[in-house]
């Protein structure tokens, strides 16, 4: 278990909460720097997602309304969700970052239905709400515990044949703590245990090709 790099969570979620508040609210701020692979990763996210929205019969999932969690300015949703969905809702820690969303999307922001600011240990989606949750390089400012109760929420939060959607870096041996962004890195056997402890079922996995050598493997999970 990765909690036990935990060792106070008071300060785990500070420190994070002050990390961000100092990042430069721009794409390149939102990546760290890595600005650059912005395209290259909403292409794959694409395809990933619209296996799911494409797919034939009573299994399909809708394009009613999509939730971004850890949004900061809207990357994610102004070049991935909004396009395929009528509603997007955005949920991120830091208040600057959903400020700076609205005038970032431009006219379609119009769409974002509501903005959440709230850390997602503590943040409830609203019940039987979203087609898709989707849940990018996120999931490691929070701790074991609190991931597994926050996918049991957005359990309850999707629609009929909704899914939930996480894209995060991964190591192959050990989990592994940031001390910069107060955030950890997880096994992909962890989270893949996590993911079960919160009673979902896993659909499909992709590993994102085409990224910086230097960089953590990145993985996708689609689950419901």
């Amino acid at each position: 278990m990765s909690t036990e790099l935990v060792e106070d969570e008071t300060q785990f979620y500070g420190k994070a909460q002050n990390y961000w508040k100092n990042v430069p609210a721009t794409v390149d701020g939102m990546l760290g720097g890595y600005g650059h692979i912005s395209n290259t990763d909403l292409n794959s996210s694409k395809k990933f997602l619209q296996r799911f929205l494409r797919q034939e019969g009573s299994q399909k999932t809708g394009n009613t309304c999509a939730l971004d969690c850890g949004a900061g300015i809207g990357r994610i949703t102004k070049r991935l969700l909004l396009p395929l969905f009528k509603t997007v809702d955005m949920v991120d820690v830091t208040d600057e970052f959903l400020n700076k969303a609205k005038s970032y999307l431009g006219e379609e922001g119009k769409r974002v239905g509501k903005y959440f600011c709230c850390g997602l240990q503590e943040f409830s989606p609203e019940p039987s709400r979203y087609d898709v949750i989707w849940i990018q390089w996120v999931i490691g400012h929070l701790t074991d515990e609190h991931l597994v109760s926050f996918l049991q929420r957005c359990k309850l939060g999707l629609r009929p044949n909704g899914i939930i959607l996480i894209k995060d870096n991964v190591t192959q041996d050990g989990s592994i703590m940031d001390d910069a962004d107060s955030s950890i890195c997880r096994d992909i056997d962890l989270v893949r245990k996590l993911i079960k402890q919160a009673g979902l079922s896993v659909l499909a996995i992709e590993r994102q090709e085409n990224f910086p050598d230097e960089i953590y493997q990145v993985f996708s999970f689609a689950m419901r």
